[in-house]
């Protein structure tokens, strides 16, 4: 066993692991563990912010008064722009943690973040334009980037056995930087403070993220852009099955963190403080739940856990739809909290799913032992990006139909049934291609000459 190494390659400053083997137990246990939980940790930091960062602009809404002149129209439509370069730029930033090392990108990543929020303190006024509004809250979105590059480098750093778990504890910890920033906007509005305030509180918190992620975190030298690896991922099937799925996951997640507080004061007429009493409960509920959707889906397998849970998100929506044709508000809060929850756990459960999908076709293809974690590690590793990116545009598409729901008939109603017709589209998907077993299939035990790939998936 070879202990790892962080001595600077060669042509290369900063911190770089020359040897990382964390399928082997023997070297996971001396030594690759401590270190996989120390980019864990500070990795989750500074995506942490970044979440903060790309979702401050629910919180600024609230702050906007009539003295902005802004229609609810014109806030949905802000949030929305910026969903959508948070989900943009998730591709660009999945590769560059293989080019320039998952340490350097995120010290790059994370000292970005002070762009947004140091434009927005500056022009954040009544009087302002509205396209000026747009383009910080667009400037923001480089926060949801945070999530591609963190999720790609800790997904490198953890054992098939451990991804579950770590990638749901990552994203997660990261998931979490959505109810921190609207408590923090809660902990302002209460206090009578303004806008700015909110913003002024972050920009040290940017810089200490930076300045620990280059202490404390490490590169591996052995990940590398690998651009067969992205061809064979866009070329791949699953990449936009698990696309669609984290649409309906992740993309209600980050959709609802954005659009809850507005449609609290558009729809039940809420006021900014009434709404931010309640706007954090869900995403945070729906962060720490993450982890959980993980670990159950190392135990029972992502697609069984995301098809039931498409079930229980079919469920509170329904609820959701009676609640606002009602006008009720209690039930719509409690209702629309249990959704978020099980967004939380869904997006631990796809996200599980994606390494063991592609470890399944290794076997399939005759492939064992650490040939086929590697096989696994690199398709899921070029996947991932796309994935979370185009999962993340399902936010843009939640706040485009509030908008146009509220435009068209006054009510988040119609975006609520729609939402409940795509989770049930889910529930078929996730059943026909990773549960459904193909006429004749007796076990999963076929040679792998034999093996059809789906035959296994159900324990993904």
């Amino acid at each position: 066993m070879t202990a790892p190494s962080t001595a600077p390659a060669p042509g290369r400053g900063g911190r770089w692991i020359e040897h990382w083997d964390p399928e082997n137990e023997a070297f996971w246990n001396a030594t690759g563990e401590k270190i996989a939980r120390r980019n864990l940790f500070f990795s989750v930091l500074s995506e942490h912010i970044g979440f903060s960062i790309w979702t401050v602009w629910s919180v600024m809404v609230l702050f906007m008064g009539p003295e902005y002149g802004l229609t609810p129209a014109d806030k949905f439509f802000l949030v929305s722009m910026g969903t959508a370069v948070g989900a943009v730029v998730r591709v660009p930033y999945t590769f560059a943690v293989a080019l320039f090392g998952g340490r350097n990108w995120t010290i790059v990543s994370a000292s970005l973040l002070l762009i947004p929020t140091i434009a927005a303190f500056i022009v954040m006024e009544p009087g302002t334009s509205f396209t000026t509004f747009l383009v910080c809250a667009m400037l923001a979105g480089i926060g949801g980037g945070n999530f591609a590059s963190s999720m790609t480098n800790i997904n490198a750093f953890f054992p098939l056995r451990k991804k579950g778990w770590a990638l749901g504890l990552n994203a997660g910890g990261g998931n979490i930087g959505v109810p921190v920033v609207q408590l923090i906007g809660l902990a302002v509005i209460g206090a009578s403070g303004g806008p700015r305030v909110l913003l002024g509180i972050y920009i040290p918190f940017i810089i200490i993220a930076t300045v620990l992620a280059a202490l404390y975190m490490d590169n591996i030298t052995s990940l590398k852009n690998d651009t067969g690896a992205a061809m064979d991922a866009v070329k791949d099937a699953h990449t936009w099955i698990m696309s669609f799925l984290y649409i309906g996951t992740f993309g209600s997640f980050i959709g609802y963190s954005f659009a809850f507080g507005l449609v609290l004061q558009t729809q039940f007429g809420r006021t900014p403080l009434q709404a931010a009493y309640v706007t954090f409960i869900g995403p945070l509920l729906g962060s720490l739940i993450r982890p959980v959707g993980g670990a159950l889906a190392d135990r029972f397998g992502g697609a069984k856990i995301t098809l039931w849970n498409y079930v229980g998100m079919a469920a509170a929506t329904g609820v959701i739809v009676v609640a606002s044709m009602e006008k009720s508000l209690p039930l719509f809060t409690t209702a629309f909290i249990a959704l978020f929850v099980l967004t939380g756990l869904g997006n631990g459960s796809t996200f599980k799913m994606i390494p063991g999908i592609f470890h399944t076709k290794a076997l399939a293809k005759g492939l064992a032992g650490e040939e086929a974690a590697a096989y696994g590690r690199r398709l899921s590793g070029a996947s991932m990006g796309l994935i979370g990116a185009v999962g993340a545009l399902g936010g843009l598409g939640i706040n485009l139909a509030f908008r146009q729901s509220f435009l068209s008939v006054g009510s988040g109603t119609g975006a609520f049934v729609a939402f409940l017709a795509f989770y049930g589209v889910c529930f078929l998907v996730t059943w026909a291609v990773y549960l459904r077993r193909p006429a004749g299939a007796q076990t999963t035990e076929t040679t792998a000459s034999e093996a059809k790939p789906q035959l296994s998936y159900a324990e993904v």
